[in-house]
């Protein structure tokens, strides 16, 4: 039998198994990083997921710690949170799900499958069932490797002709990237009309798509069926999280293509009610934000930083707000290297080397970009000057 100084004997070197008492208040005094020999940074590069996204807002963090004390039924749970976030945005129906990406699969599948049982528990086999998805071959990204994930097939098109040509009985659905907009020949608004004209379920991928914070609600007014936006950047829910919005029915079959159905592709991409709960939290709390006063906060930082730079003889600081993705005042720094002898990549690396380390993101060929909103108080003094040091 398993005993506790069976336990204690076995797992001796382990310093959190030291002992089985409760740990709540020993919790806040263990630096934990520091145990593991992880080393915080300064996040000068923005939200992207492999720099943990952005930080969690306190109000997500205490519904996160509500949620973990007692049990609930997931399902009730699901359908409830589907329902306040749906009423938040002005959609029919909506889910919580494992990240943006997630939400792609759990789209996909329900375009192809509906609630029929037997295509939900064969996928990505999609025999018998609708397995094309039209999309502007301009608009094709690394992750729509999460559509493919169904099983299936990518059918590029250009114009609105070729779309209506490449239209059968197979066509599941189309979809459209947001941030690619500028670059296809067809824009969001005509996509979306050209899904209704032919009957096919739109799906447009918005993941860092807010702010500005009207887009929550645009793409469901302009009428797509299927918009997925993530949780873990501008909203500061959960980083695995992200909100699949739109028709009810097809939320329907998203929620049977998931968790908690043990028969289907999406039952790996588990949310559980600290998830959701904390992202609903979240999701409320961005929409009741000062907006302006977070883009008069972020253009305060963005000359913070420039002021400093631009002291170094030859070189600039400009700033720069994107058209679509990650839509906030941000800054490129470039130099002149003729008279500053310290090339873009090595700049990255000699940010990443110092105390604390910073990750700004490569610009272009020779230049960095800074994004400012997951900067902490006081960080963008210290970017500005590690910056101005490195490059004098």
């Amino acid at each position: 039998m398993l005993t506790r100084r069976w336990f204690l004997s076995t797992f001796p070197s382990v310093p959190f198994l030291g002992s089985l008492r409760p740990l709540e208040g020993s919790l806040n005094k263990r630096d934990f990083f520091a145990e593991l020999g992880v080393q915080p940074i300064i996040n000068a590069a923005g939200t992207s997921t492999v720099l943990s996204g952005n930080l969690m807002l306190p109000e997500a963090m205490r519904a996160w710690e509500y949620a973990s004390r007692t049990f609930v039924n997931l399902d009730e749970l699901h359908n409830a949170v589907g329902r306040r976030i749906a009423a938040l945005v002005g959609s029919e129906a909506a889910l919580v799900s494992a990240g943006a990406a997630s939400a792609l699969t759990l789209g996909t599948a329900a375009c192809m499958t509906g609630t029929n049982q037997n295509f939900i528990h064969r996928l990505p086999d999609t025999s018998g069932m609708p397995d094309e998805v039209i999309i502007q071959k301009s608009h094709r990204f690394s992750y729509d490797h999460a559509v493919r994930n169904c099983g299936v097939r990518m059918i590029e098109i250009e114009t609105a002709q070729e779309l209506a040509g490449a239209v059968n009985s197979q066509t599941a659905m189309m979809l459209f990237l947001n941030v690619a907009e500028p670059k296809g020949r067809i824009n969001s608004a005509e996509f979306a009309r050209l899904g209704k004209k032919h009957a096919i379920p739109t799906f447009i991928d918005c993941a860092a798509d807010v702010p500005p914070v009207e887009n929550l609600f645009k793409f469901l007014k302009m009428g797509y069926d299927l918009v997925t936006f993530s949780g873990g950047k501008a909203m500061r829910g959960p980083q695995s999280t992200g909100l699949l919005l739109g028709r009810k029915d097809l939320i329907a079959a998203a929620r049977l293509n998931g968790l908690p159905h043990a028969n289907s592709i999406g039952r790996g991409m588990k949310v559980n009610k600290e998830e959701m709960l904390a992202m609903m939290v979240a999701l409320e709390s961005y929409l009741q934000r000062d907006h302006e006063g977070d883009w008069r906060d972020w253009e305060r930082q963005v000359e913070l930083i420039a002021k400093r730079v631009e002291k170094v003889t030859g070189a600039r600081a400009t700033r720069f707000v994107p058209e679509i993705t990650n839509r906030s005042p941000q800054l490129h720094i470039g130099w002149d290297e003729d008279s500053i002898k310290i090339g873009r990549n090595q700049l990255l690396e000699e940010l990443r080397k110092g105390n604390p380390p910073i990750e700004a993101r490569p610009w272009e060929e020779k230049e960095l970009e800074i994004l400012v909103w997951t900067l902490q108080p006081g960080e963008a003094e210290i970017v500005g000057e590690r910056i101005a040091r490195l490059l004098s």
